[in-house]
């Protein structure tokens, strides 16, 4: 795994390091290929090459480019790269979440919560023979991670299943009815059924409304009366899973 770390601290970006290779030690399965950023311009630009690690831990506050602005340019490259922050400061949470890191850390830093949110980086990265999606097109079936799902719309019996990185894929003419062909997807804890016509995939939802959802793409996604008090049960359980 390609760990990037990004700190104007050096002596902080030793210490992270160091856990990370502790880590290892208590993990012999696990191995990281560390590139330590004390500039955050130039991990910047890294990213804006497309050269992209697996895993980012940054610092929040930093000169020229901040945490968050790193971030941002990763989702908008349209990766889903695991994000932990660790930060001496408490008031950028909100932002943390808007980008989907997984932990926001409070310097300074312990071992066993990078440990921990190490573990949680594993469990979240979806590997490349992930769960995945059946689309029956006209070109036949095409199969999709459920990770690059960001939201599925029924109309005239036929799906339109939304890719993060722009994509549609257009299904043909479905003999069920929507519920069960996205029965297996909507039991996945990411995903969340809105309306009887969309289902929505929670890591890309940007803001929830009384009656619609925003995602990261700037779609508009409506919310059902009957189902808005469930929605919004739902997605805050899952927001205060992802920060436990």
């Amino acid at each position: 795994m390609k760990v990037a770390i990004c700190d104007d601290s050096i002596e902080d970006l030793m210490t992270i390091e160091s856990v990370l290779l502790k880590y290892c030690e208590r993990n012999p399965k696990v191995s990281f290929e560390v590139e330590k950023f004390s500039d955050a311009l130039q991990l910047y630009g890294k990213i804006q090459a497309k050269e992209i690690a697996d895993l980012y831990i940054l610092d929040m506050i930093m000169p020229e480019k901040s945490g968050i602005a790193l971030g941002n340019k990763l989702r908008r490259c349209g990766s889903e790269k695991t994000i932990i922050y660790i930060t001496s400061s408490n008031e950028f949470a909100m932002e943390a979440y808007d980008v989907h890191a997984i932990r926001y850390l409070l310097k300074p830093l312990r071992e066993d919560q990078l440990f921990e949110a190490l573990d949680c980086a594993f469990s979240y990265s979806e590997p490349a023979n992930g769960s995945r999606y059946l689309v029956r097109t006209k070109g036949g079936l095409v199969s999709v991670l459920y990770s690059q799902i960001e939201y599925i719309e029924n109309s005239s019996r036929m799906l339109a299943v939304h890719l993060v990185n722009g994509e549609v894929i257009k299904s043909i003419f479905i003999r069920g009815s929507f519920d069960e062909e996205i029965r297996e997807l909507a039991s996945d804890s990411s995903f969340l059924h809105v309306h009887k016509s969309f289902l929505v995939n929670m890591r890309y939802v940007r803001q929830l409304d009384r009656d619609s959802i925003l995602l990261e793409s700037g779609s508009s996604i409506p919310i059902s009366r009957k189902r808005a008090a469930d929605v919004k049960k739902e997605y805050l359980t899952y927001i205060s899973d992802q920060y436990r």
